[in-house]
């Protein structure tokens, strides 16, 4: 009873008119957030257990939606929770959000694999797909502050050989060294540029409801997509966007309609 009274109140809290939370707030919030993450963890019983993590659920929410941070670490606390409350889809959601601003972070990387092994729909990654990511697997496989870090050192490395070849005698070499290195620089510029491009002109989204019948137009009146709905942790590629609807490209290239409320935009 003592902690749906809590929760109650953190919903009150997190629903209030502030404009904006004080340093004091935000401390006090993150401080909360965590006491009822541990109490979770050392909880003996079920129903403490996921009402604890509620409770730090809707503080370390009230903290993002409130102050305005933006935290790699506050949403990776977020999904976290989620995840042991056992909501997949909203974990996958703060996970990815977590990953957009810090994907370097192997504990990240590790719960969000974790997670989406977790998710009922899995889907085979087409064909092409494959091939593009054993071809360009720095692309795929290492994060952007690596290849942001890789790109620098080869830059650097690059106007070294270059310096060395202005003032010394040339060689072949030097030459081919060079040619080598100005490759790998403009491989993992190139990557960035491309990522940079794909975020700011692509928008990806998690489906979140628990089990969703997609459709084959935006609305309830239409055929259904599949035999079997789709389920929370799913991800996709947002399409186009209608009133109440989401036209929405899933891993294997299927496309489909869905409600908005069913699913989270990063």
């Amino acid at each position: 009873m003592k902690n749906v009274i809590i929760i109650v109140l953190m919903s009150l809290i997190c629903g209030s008119a502030w404009a904006e939370l004080t340093v004091t707030q935000q401390h006090s919030l993150f401080d909360q957030a965590n006491q009822a993450f541990r109490a979770a963890n050392n909880a003996s019983d079920l129903e403490n257990k996921i009402a604890s993590y509620q409770q730090a659920i809707l503080a370390y929410e009230s903290l993002i939606q409130q102050s305005g941070i933006r935290n790699y670490k506050l949403y990776y606390n977020l999904a976290n929770a989620y995840l042991l409350k056992g909501d997949v889809g909203h974990a996958i959601v703060n996970y990815r959000r977590a990953e957009q601003l810090n994907d370097a972070d192997a504990d990240l990387l590790k719960n969000l694999a974790f997670a989406r092994s977790r998710r009922i729909d899995q889907f085979d990654t087409p064909t092409e797909q494959r091939v593009l990511e054993t071809l360009f697997f720095w692309h795929y496989d290492f994060g952007l502050k690596t290849r942001f870090i890789l790109g620098c050192l080869t830059f650097a490395m690059a106007c070294f050989l270059g310096i060395v070849m202005i003032w010394w005698r040339r060689s072949s070499g030097q030459y081919w060294s060079l040619s080598v290195v100005l490759v790998l620089w403009l491989c993992f510029t190139g990557s960035i540029i491309l990522e940079q491009h794909q975020r700011q002109q692509t928008q990806y989204g998690v489906i979140t409801e628990t089990s969703i019948v997609a459709r084959q137009g935006d609305g309830a009146n239409y055929p259904e997509s599949f035999k079997q709905p789709l389920h929370a942790g799913t991800e996709f590629t947002l399409i186009e966007q209608r009133p109440n609807w989401l036209h929405i490209q899933l891993p294997d290239e299927t496309d489909t309609w869905i409600p908005s409320t069913a699913a989270s935009l990063l």
